[in-house]
Formats: structure tokens, C-alpha cells, sequence
């Protein structure tokens, strides 16, 4: 059983659509954390390093290295997800760094885990366009499978996350339950058992398409055209291992 577990990422691995009860993000990893700690006697430790809106440069260069110095038995890598939705990107690129990533990640001693971003295209605008590049970014993970010490887990494919309820509103971003259906095929990809999760979950409200584009949309192309991202000055919600929060 792994009782170090340490994460990198973007907004997707960072929890973003799903809070604690204090209004931190909380999200899938921490879900699995949770899993791992009521799987096993031993004491589970974790960390979560990823930042939202971050690009696949400062989580391979900054976030990696970082994780790789906790000495992690357990190490879920996600990025290229923000990538994939610039107007240029080399997806083959950016799959050999992350499968050099994976090595370095399987030589440091972790076992290591690729959890891939549902597929939101349904939802958005230029769906269709960003679902091309989300397929070729799939048939790239995927190959890695067999890869010893490498478990990837693929949501992209998994047909429930067509469901818009598993989404938050920004159609971007899952909510509570779509974290819940990740953190539970990552479990299940890992042989844990999948814990009963309470339902008292209260979910925001859907807004209209007009307001989509006005809240949601509008300021996320303006952040692209600027250079700017939501994880610009925003720290890690936990850089070092400690107790799995519950």
C-alpha cells in the first residue's frame, strides 16, 4: 500500500469546482488521499503542488522536481490540459516531455500515476476543436500504460463525464460529483476500494448560456490575450507531506 502520495498539476489536479467546507479547493486527489488513509493502517501522508492554470513548462520544471525531493512512493502527474487550449501547440511535444517526466518521476523510486482531464468539449465553445487535440493528447497517454511502474488512468473517455451535471459552472472545471467519479476511477485503477461518499453535496446552480459566456468565458479570453493566468501569484495548498485532511 502507498503511504506517501504526492501531486502535480493544473487546476484539475489542484481540485478547482469541489471545496471543503471552508471554501478550499478540495478535488479528486485529495478524494484518493482520503481513500489510500482508510485502506491501510500505516499513516498516509500527501501533498498536492498543482496550481491552477498552470501550462505543462512550470509543472515538469517546477512542480516536478519539487514533488520528486519529498520522496513520494506514489506520484500523480496531469498537465498539457491548459496547453491543448492555446491557439499553438505541439501535443507530440509535450507528450515526450511528460513521458521523460514519467521516467524521471519511475528512476526517483515512485510508483507513478497519469490521471487524465474528462473531456469538457461538449460544453464549450470550440468544442470540436479543442476535442482533436484532446483525442491525439489521449492516444499519446495511453501508450504509456505498459509502461512499468506507470498506471494511467483515463478519463477522457469515460462517457460519463458527457453528463453536464458532473460539471461546475463553468462547464470547465468538474464539480463535486465529477471529482467524486475521478477519484473513484483512480481508486478502482489502483485496487482501493472506493469509499461510500456522503450526498449532502450542494451543487451550484446552472447559468444560462448568455451568462456563461459573460462570467465565465469573456474573462478566460481576456487572461489569454494578456498572458495572464487565475494561478498567477497563487501558492501550492500543500508543497510538503502531511496528514490526509477528512
Amino acid at each position: 500500500m502507498h503511504t506517501k502520495f504526492a501531486v502535480v498539476g493544473d487546476s484539475f489536479a489542484e481540485g478547482v469546482g469541489d471545496d471543503w467546507s471552508d471554501g478550499s479547493p478540495r478535488g479528486w486527489a485529495d478524494l484518493v488521499a482520503g481513500g489510500l488513509s482508510a485502506a491501510t493502517d500505516e499513516q498516509v501522508t500527501y501533498a498536492n503542488l498543482a496550481v491552477r492554470g498552470k501550462l505543462l513548462t512550470p509543472i515538469l520544471d517546477e512542480q516536478l522536481p519539487a514533488a520528486l525531493r519529498l520522496a513520494p512512493d506514489l506520484l500523480s502527474i496531469s498537465g498539457g490540459n491548459n496547453d491543448i487550449i492555446r491557439p499553438k501547440v505541439s501535443i507530440a511535444a509535450n507528450a515526450g516531455r511528460i513521458a521523460a517526466g514519467l521516467d524521471a518521476a519511475v528512476a526517483a523510486g515512485a510508483d507513478v500515476l497519469f490521471v487524465t482531464v474528462a473531456d469538457m468539449t461538449q460544453h464549450l465553445p470550440l468544442g470540436r476543436l479543442i476535442r482533436r487535440r484532446g483525442d491525439e493528447y489521449a492516444d499519446h497517454i495511453r501508450s504509456w500504460a505498459d509502461r512499468p511502474h506507470v498506471t494511467v488512468v483515463d478519463n477522457w473517455s469515460d462517457p460519463v463525464f458527457h453528463d453536464i451535471a458532473l460539471w461546475a459552472p463553468d462547464r470547465l472545471h468538474l464539480n463535486t460529483l465529477g471529482h467524486r467519479r475521478v477519484a473513484a476511477n483512480v481508486l478502482a485503477a489502483l485496487g482501493v476500494d472506493v469509499p461510500d461518499w456522503d450526498d449532502t453535496t450542494t451543487l451550484a446552480a446552472r447559468a444560462s448560456t448568455i451568462e456563461h459566456l459573460r462570467v465565465h468565458v469573456l474573462p478566460w479570453v481576456g487572461r489569454r490575450l494578456t498572458g495572464r493566468s487565475s494561478g498567477d501569484g497563487r501558492e501550492p495548498k500543500s508543497a510538503t507531506l502531511g496528514p490526509v485532511r477528512r
